[in-house]
């Protein structure tokens, strides 16, 4: 997967556009974009674009729920599970312990729907809370469901007070570039894809696509995305480029032709270990799909 887009759960018109996208992934959102009062019909909602969706897109539908703090998770889940979502997005995940919790509620459900064991995937926000980021390190074996580590900022400004999550130049400030660190090395560390945060301000284009190559450049497979324009940024930039592909061929034929071989040359440049892991990476990118 590449571009992950949201959609507010509780709007049959942003539901319905949203087919209509280039989204590897549509994540219906249960949480933030819904107010409290309009979560049941929500809900109602959700479950009748899953139902209808199926056949239209080839995107996977993952649902947003909300944090397992909040009361509210079970009732979401009750709601959609029977209509079989690809996923699940858990906000405000403070560490593996809270997937290894959602994994078990999602085999019940499962189990009461006839849905395969584990075919519901699981996908944690790691980084909404002060105790999350300090417990990145967990997810390592915590379910085999898990899809993949994202991250976020906006709450974890309000969990510890900061002001702003960016400078005046656009660059993080230092805590949130310790988050958005800490989410590459937890989804290295639990093999797994990392996934960057959304980019609130579509408007400025530009800036977004600079945006998407950083985050591409620095070992992230994909990106979440709050409108259906961002999309195709996303996309290019987490597309490997045909050289790039060619590069990486080239280096994973080599090692293969080369037997046991801890390195190999290429043109008259040294290629190891780690450069055929990075290639075979890439070889499984450009599907794009993969995940």
């Amino acid at each position: 997967m590449r571009s992950l887009l949201f959609v507010p759960a509780d709007s049959e018109r942003k539901l319905e556009k949203a087919l209509g996208s280039a989204a590897d992934v549509l994540i219906i959102d249960l949480e933030d974009s819904v107010s409290l009062d309009r979560k049941p019909a929500a809900r109602s909602t959700t479950a009748a674009f899953l139902a209808g969706a199926r056949g239209r897109t080839a995107a996977r539908l993952y649902v947003r729920v909300n944090g397992l703090t909040t009361g509210l998770t079970d009732d979401d889940l009750s709601a959609v599970m029977a209509e079989r979502p690809d996923g699940v997005m858990l906000p405000k995940a403070e560490g593996g312990a809270d997937v290894a919790r959602l994994a078990a509620t999602l085999r019940v459900h499962e189990a009461e729907h006839g849905i395969e064991d584990g075919a519901t995937r699981v996908l944690p926000i790691i980084t909404e809370t002060a105790m999350g980021v300090l417990n990145a390190a967990s997810y390592r074996g915590a379910s085999p469901r898990l899809a993949g580590l994202t991250w976020g900022a906006e709450d974890l400004s309000a969990d510890v007070g900061a002001l702003a999550a960016r400078t005046e130049d656009g660059s993080y400030t230092d805590l949130f570039r310790l988050a958005r660190s800490m989410t590459l090395l937890a989804a290295a560390a639990a093999g797994v894809p990392a996934i960057d945060t959304v980019v609130p301000d579509f408007s400025d284009m530009e800036a977004f696509e600079r945006d998407c190559r950083t985050a591409a450049r620095d070992g992230f497979v994909a990106k979440m995305a709050i409108h259906p324009a961002q999309v195709p940024a996303i996309n290019a930039a987490f597309t490997p480029a045909p050289e790039e592909i060619e590069k990486a061929r080239a280096v994973v034929e080599a090692f293969a032709k080369a037997g046991d071989a801890g390195v190999v040359n290429i043109g008259g440049r040294m290629y190891d270990r780690p450069h055929l892991a990075l290639a075979e990476r890439v070889l499984a990118r450009s599907g794009g799909r993969e995940t």
